[in-house]
């Protein structure tokens, strides 16, 4: 009976844990709904300020007001130095919308950009289609020296563009992605900004779903949010394990959701994120971890939920989806996730590492439990047991999830995941602890 009680262990604690976190999913994640609400913690959902239109999107809570006076479309600002302040740029007062009960917050769209010239323009694409007024946000591209044309691209881009873009280059010395989104901090104009990739296309809706959260924050007394983190989708790269790669991080974007519901933020992405700009500074930035390379999102939300635990939220909402490419190939499915992997060491909080190994745990366990039901057939149903609890945990957790990104179909990939994930998680997280640098972007980094 013990090797029988110990082979359950990992599954029962699992599904317990996984019980508690669809609990925190059940207020962003409504059944049956295609626009779900913002969570944290018990904060309520969005209050019904419209009506939504039959057959489209639910009207624009924002009024359009007069952006930044002397906004060009387009001009190159400069950057501090290398161990110098950031040019001094004042936020402007803040702006309100004509109506009785709005308040209009403004949005920075800030982007890190190195040798994207083939990608921008479909971001850039889709951000002119946001329904958000344009005179509500204004996007801003930092350089990181790009090779390829990305800077003459983004300055002919600006041309047409019905938002204000502006391009800002990185000095010689100042390199990678939390560089590039310090510079562009510094610079934004807005009390808010929201963060993407450069090869993401968030759908037309994107702003808006951050705006009308904001907006309905400030007719409700819900905690004032400082950090929100949305849904990311992953779109096919043409390999094989797309299906896999789609499910599992489907689970992350779930799990991080979840986690933060229940007030223990784990996980985010930095393809769809937005902050306070004020919080950002008053949290240090990324002054304190600027030597990892990877991290810039977790790091942040980690910091921000210190100084501020109820000001954390995840936007379960059908338009702030945002979809990224799946890798392509094995061999860079393998660097992504190393990559992801080797900041672990890096954090301050438990959250994020109690769930790696209870994560770890499960799964080492019914692979275990697999290979001893071959050698003592009687131990079969246990293993069974195990695996009816992992698999019917993590259905549970997925599914509104899936509704929420519309890949209910993923849930198919679901025990061939199950049989790849635990060699693919240990060898992942072990090299992910071991590695000493990794080529990202044309560049050696830690």
């Amino acid at each position: 009976m013990l090797v029988e009680a110990v082979l359950l262990v990992g599954p029962v604690v699992y599904a317990a844990v996984w019980a508690w976190l669809r609990g925190g999913l059940a207020a962003a994640f409504p059944l049956g709904s295609a626009t779900g609400a913002a969570t944290s913690g018990g904060f309520p959902p969005r209050p019904n300020l419209s009506v939504a239109v039959t057959g489209g999107n639910p009207p624009s809570l924002m009024v359009p007001v007069a952006g930044p006076a002397g906004l060009s479309h387009c001009s190159v600002l400069p950057v501090a130095e290398p161990g110098g302040n950031p040019p001094d740029v004042a936020a402007p007062a803040t702006e309100t919308a004509d109506i009785s009960h709005a308040h209009a917050p403004l949005l920075s769209v800030l982007i890190a950009a190195r040798d994207e010239a083939a990608a921008l323009p479909h971001l850039l694409a889709a951000l002119r289609h946001q329904t958000l007024a344009p005179a509500l946000f204004e996007v801003l591209i930092a350089d990181d020296h790009s090779a390829d044309g990305t800077a003459a691209l983004v300055a002919k881009a600006a041309e047409t563009m019905p938002f204000a873009l502006r391009l800002l280059r990185l000095p010689p010395g100042t390199t990678g992605k939390k560089a590039a989104l310090a510079a562009a901090i510094a610079q934004a104009r807005a009390p808010w900004v929201a963060c993407t990739d450069a090869d993401c296309r968030p759908g037309p809706g994107w702003l808006q779903a951050y705006a009308d959260l904001l907006q309905a924050h400030q007719l409700t007394s819900s905690p004032a949010p400082h950090f929100i983190s949305g849904p990311v989708r992953l779109t096919p790269g043409g390999a094989w394990f797309d299906g896999l790669l789609g499910l599992e991080f489907a689970g992350l974007v779930g799990v991080g959701g979840a986690c933060i519901a229940r007030g223990w933020p784990t996980m985010c992405n930095g393809a769809n994120l937005a902050f306070r700009r004020a919080t950002f500074h008053e949290v240090g930035g990324y002054a304190d971890n600027a030597g990892v390379a990877s991290g810039d999102d977790e790091f942040l939300l980690h910091k921000m939920h210190q100084r501020y635990p109820a000001g954390i939220y995840f936007l379960a909402d059908a338009r702030a989806v945002v979809d990224t490419p799946a890798p392509a190939t094995l061999r860079a499915l393998l660097r992504q996730r190393v990559r992801w992997a080797s900041k672990y060491p890096h954090y301050r909080t438990q959250a994020p590492r109690q769930l790696a190994l209870l994560v770890l745990g499960a799964n080492l366990s019914l692979a275990l439990g697999l290979l001893l039901a071959f050698v003592w057939p009687a131990l079969g149903p246990w293993v069974a047991a195990g695996w009816v609890l992992k698999l019917g945990a993590d259905a549970w957790l997925l599914a509104p999830v899936l509704r929420l990104l519309r890949r209910l179909r993923w849930l198919a990939w679901l025990l061939p995941l199950q049989m790849l994930y635990a060699p693919y998680a240990l060898a992942v997280g072990l090299a992910g602890q071991r590695a000493k640098g990794y080529q990202w972007k044309g560049r050696q980094v830690r």
